[in-house]
């Protein structure tokens, strides 16, 4: 059975009795998530939640399912003036992402969809169908200036439902037949599939890929990024892009203080030997709901160790569960923020990473000719 209950009222629940509140949901909606709530986004004005009227209704629910929806946006080219983002374009193909990690910072913004940064994040998820076309657009205007695209910059490009709608290997197509640099960043094994885009992008100094691996612990990545490659395969995407001459990049991203800074030596290590060169790091940081979902997600796998590791996130984001300054959000502040990044700049130089750090090219870039309009001479 469902109530209705007003957000300002559910606003002021204890993030730390939601477990067994109004926004927990059933063990078959869990199954295979990376979030334990559903609460509502923060610009609606009520929520639903579950409970058991006595009847036992709620075990009759059917497992919770991943729906797609089709969108056709008006452009597909994202643009930032952030100071501390190395890159002011992107392209995210889809919102949501199944991979489901408790984590992931961009969950809020499914608020905008009047969905839930919880559960519909990873569950109720949205196709750009019509991305290729507006990249082709975009990139023909003759206004338009050629500056490397990251693609993965909110949610992962190679998220599961890749596979059916391949809208990432239709920009790729796109890219490279325009000459075009583009960043990815991913979590999936799935971007050998366009390894033979990637390859020829390689040549032309087009592309480089980045690898997020978060633990080499696979118990720990199962249930922290439950529908995401297992460590093993994205250190086999390494090895498998770097053999083929695409440039990589291992990214030790989230790192949690007090659950999985200690491998930053050996993911680097075993990153190193799969081929990578550049590397890099991030500090957790978790922003809005997210902070009630992993608090809540932590409780759940780590009650011993919980309230520590919350105690030294608020330590490196200035007393709080975020810190949002340009400058320090992706490394934190404090002493044990500087000792992370001691210990993965001392372990990167060590291995020999970032020696070089890649340009990508943009002379390459090629505008076709628009119908009508002359061809240039030189």
């Amino acid at each position: 059975m469902t109530t209705l209950i007003d957000r300002r009222q559910a606003s002021g629940l204890d993030p730390s009795a939601l477990g067994a509140g109004r926004y927990a949901t059933l063990p078959q909606q869990q199954r295979g998530r990376g979030a334990r709530l559903n609460m509502p986004g923060r610009y609606e004005r009520h929520g639903t939640a579950l409970f058991d009227d006595g009847w036992q209704t709620l075990e009759d629910l059917p497992p919770l399912k991943t729906t797609v929806f089709e969108e056709t946006p008006k452009k597909i080219i994202t643009t930032n003036d952030s100071p501390d983002i190395s890159f002011r374009q992107s392209i995210n193909p889809y919102r949501g992402c199944e991979h489901g990690c408790s984590y992931c910072y961009a969950r809020p913004t499914h608020a905008y969809m009047g969905l839930s940064p919880g559960l519909d994040f990873e569950s109720k998820l949205f196709a750009k169908t019509n991305a290729a076309e507006l990249l082709r657009a975009e990139l023909s205007s003759p206004h338009y200036e050629p500056m490397t695209i990251a693609l993965g910059a909110n949610t992962d490009p190679y998220q599961p439902i890749e596979r059916d709608y391949r809208i990432t290997r239709q920009v790729l197509e796109v890219l490279a037949e325009y000459g075009h640099p583009v960043g990815i960043v991913t979590k999936s094994a799935l971007v050998l599939r366009d390894i033979d885009i990637l390859k020829d992008m390689a040549k032309r100094n087009l592309v480089k890929v980045a690898v997020s691996v978060t633990t080499l612990d696979p118990k720990l990545a199962r249930a922290m990024e439950p529908r995401a490659a297992t460590p093993t395969k994205r250190l086999g995407a390494l090895e498998g892009l770097s053999a083929a001459g695409i440039p990589t990049v291992v990214m030790s991203a989230p790192i949690i203080p007090g659950l999985n800074d200690s491998e930053i030596d050996s993911i680097l290590k075993t990153a190193y030997a799969a081929g990578a060169r550049e590397a890099g790091y991030v500090v957790l940081r978790l922003p809005l709901e997210v902070k009630d979902i992993f608090r809540e997600w932590l409780t759940t796998h780590f009650p011993d160790r919980a309230a520590k590791v919350m105690s030294l996130i608020r330590q490196v984001r200035q007393g709080k569960e975020n810190d949002a300054t340009f400058g320090r959000r992706f490394t934190g502040t404090g002493p044990y923020a500087w000792s992370i990044g001691r210990r993965f700049e001392m372990a990167a130089q060590r291995l020999g990473f970032n020696r070089e750090r890649l340009q990508l090219a943009t002379d390459a870039f090629r505008r076709p000719p628009m119908p009508g309009e002359q061809l240039k001479l030189f």
